[in-house]
């Protein structure tokens, strides 16, 4: 990921918009993040206004010029899309290539005709966490749901011991690894290393993986046994389809852009002279823009020809995958608003003053704060943005895998304890037909532990790295 652009370094280093005190200001960011949650959770107004009507408040309650606020929201907002926009539009175009070729049901019907019935939750968290990869929580979620419900009523296995583990899949790599749109706004934000990130976030993901998947597993079907709902077993896409691409070109097409961006990151640790030739090469295949444009254009010799895709419908197909994210772009945006009206007012320089008075290690202040926005509106995005934007003075100091480890500290207090306030909580619990209480002891408690290991496992990290 790119480093911030001039504009915000500028806005970094440029003098308050507000001269408040401490007091005043973390009243301000207490009462802004107050009206998002109010205007979010009791007036089911949507995240982006909620956002823009929010950083205005907390401009307001700062006491700063209501002009200097707009400045610094729209500059955040533009830098944030210019940042991450891009390629949070080829991975939607990839998620659609993947499904629409059947390229995803055939990663899970080639792995699960190899499972057995012992490995089948291993099997369940693997497919997740492969297809999940390029895949925005909710596609991935709508893309398995067929194949958990399927898997479940076949087998006979309790929906909530094969569910699980790829709900669990799902969440680890929406939250820990790029290039989730969650995880590219923070690492911008704080200046980190995407290969950096992504190498300790992939180090962090598996064994938060297995824990949160097959092993509570065990623990939720116990809990909570429910038959799997045959109304909500929908047609895969490759019902419709004569033909689709094969296993190894469909994986190889998933890992391409990962593959690309580790790469870099390795030969920027083995080389480290940026005016050798290979390190130059890898610089420019390695970057998230082009590793993200190469797996969509090998993507469509991989999977949408071998599926019988012609021209006109490859076009057709990018165009649907483009619609969905519209509302994430300006959520997103949004959240790079808010994030640089808070550097600007002088509340990322408060908290790096506070915090040093204090005995909690930067990490650990970093999840705990995307823990209580993550509480308070119910979306990780939103945790992560505005998490990333009141901690992101701590990075100024820190080493290229401390950045990294606070990217990733982040992202994981950010899928901290999902409820009634996320759209997530009520997509699991009518897709697995749940009630509410049951929900919070599969779903909410499997969200929690992810959190809770995954910043644990960050807090280890730092100590050894």
């Amino acid at each position: 990921m790119t480093r911030l652009s001039v504009e915000m370094l500028a806005a970094d280093t440029a003098e308050p918009i507000t001269s408040a005190g401490h007091a005043q200001l973390g009243i301000a960011v207490l009462l802004g993040i107050a009206v998002i949650v109010l205007l979010i959770t009791k007036f089911k107004l949507h995240a982006f206004l909620s956002l823009t009507i929010g950083t205005l408040a907390l401009g307001a309650f700062a006491g700063a010029p209501l002009d200097k606020v707009i400045a610094s929201f729209t500059t955040g907002l533009g830098s944030t899309v210019a940042g991450v926009g891009v390629l949070i539009a080829l991975g939607a175009i990839l998620g659609k290539m993947l499904a629409d070729s059947g390229g995803a049901d055939q990663i899970v019907d080639t792995i699960l005709a190899k499972a057995s019935v012992r490995s089948m939750p291993w099997a369940m968290v693997l497919i997740a966490s492969v297809v999940g990869l390029p895949l925005f929580f909710e596609v991935g979620i709508v893309l398995l749901i067929p194949v958990v419900l399927m898997v479940a009523k076949r087998g006979n296995y309790s929906l909530m011991r094969i569910g699980i583990p790829a709900l669990a899949g799902l969440s680890v790599m929406h939250g820990l690894v790029p290039p989730h749109p969650g995880p590219l706004v923070a690492i911008d934000a704080v200046g980190a290393n995407l290969g950096v990130t992504l190498a300790l976030g992939v180090l962090v993901a598996i064994p938060t993986v297995i824990i949160a998947g097959p092993v509570f597993s065990k623990y939720a079907a116990r809990w909570v046994d429910v038959p799997a709902p045959d109304r909500m077993i929908p047609q895969r896409a490759s019902e419709t389809l004569e033909k689709r691409p094969s296993f190894g070109a469909t994986l190889a097409t998933i890992l391409l852009p990962v593959v690309l961006m580790l790469a870099k990151a390795l030969v920027d640790i083995i080389v480290d002279d940026p005016d050798q030739l290979v390190q130059r090469v890898f610089d420019v295949v390695g970057s998230p823009l082009i590793a993200l444009l190469a797996a969509v254009i090998v993507g469509i010799f991989t999977l949408l020809r071998p599926a019988g895709f012609a021209k006109d419908r490859v076009s057709g197909l990018v165009e649907k995958g483009l619609a969905p994210i519209a509302g994430i772009l300006l959520i997103v945006g949004a959240g790079g608003g808010f994030k640089q009206t808070l550097i600007d007012s002088g509340v990322g320089q408060m908290i790096l003053e506070i915090s040093e008075d204090w005995s909690i290690p930067a990490l650990l202040l970093a999840w705990l704060i995307a823990v209580a926005i993550r509480l308070a509106t119910g979306s990780a995005t939103v945790a992560t943005v505005s998490a990333a934007g009141l901690v992101a003075p701590l990075a100024a100091d820190m080493s290229t895998t401390h950045a990294a480890l606070l990217v990733l500290a982040i992202g994981a207090g950010s899928l901290f304890f999902s409820h009634v306030n996320d759209a997530g909580f009520w997509l699991v619990k009518e897709y697995f037909g749940l009630n509410v209480g049951q929900t919070i002891k599969t779903w909410s408690v499997m969200e929690t532990i992810i959190s809770v290991v995954a910043g644990a496992l960050v807090l280890l990290l730092s100590l050894v790295i």
